[in-house]
């Protein structure tokens, strides 16, 4: 397998992950949160994941952390359709304060 190019799509992502989550630590830790985000994408591309995919792992918790259904459509305007889908798929709260993790867990 040859290099992985990515396009000034990956950068703009990485960026608004920053920006989404800058504030944020990880749970149980003093790890920004971001870096939670750019180790899945990285996992994404390291098993053949697409750049879209890239991108939605940048932006997978952006939407229940960071502002509900507005950022899914800022995130489809940005990204593309493909995208938000994938983040859409990846959200089980659209509002903001979010119940508990284990509560949206099991419904």
């Amino acid at each position: 397998m040859g290099p992985i190019h990515l396009s000034d799509r990956f950068k703009k992502a990485l960026q608004a992950a920053f920006e989404y989550h800058k504030d944020q630590e990880r749970k149980g830790s003093r790890e920004p949160y971001y870096a939670h985000l750019m180790s899945v994408s990285a996992l994404v591309l390291e098993n053949g994941g697409s750049e879209n995919q890239a991108i939605a792992a940048l932006l997978h918790d952006a939407v229940e952390d960071q502002g509900g259904l507005p950022t899914l459509e800022i995130i489809k305007e940005e990204f593309g359709d493909e995208v938000a889908e994938i983040v859409d798929g990846c959200t089980d709260a659209y509002t903001h304060p979010k119940s508990p993790w284990k509560g949206r867990k099991t419904d």
